[in-house]
């Protein structure tokens, strides 16, 4: 995980429970899609690049 991550502006999913559970949530940078689990933010996130997350929400929109 890149230095400065923590300092990302993370909203979560609008697919996420009202319960807390099952959450992710996602942080957009020019060079990147940074993805993490929101409840617990002390484990890595991890980044995609903007042609990979595309082809990602494409495929689970088609679910």
């Amino acid at each position: 995980m890149s230095s400065g991550v923590s300092e990302l502006a993370w909203f979560k999913s609008s697919y996420s429970g009202t319960q807390g559970d099952s959450c992710v949530e996602v942080a957009v940078t020019e060079q990147a899609i940074h993805v993490r689990d929101s409840k617990d933010v002390t484990r890595p996130a991890f980044a995609v690049g903007r042609e990979g997350w595309a082809r990602f929400v494409h495929f689970a929109s088609e679910r």
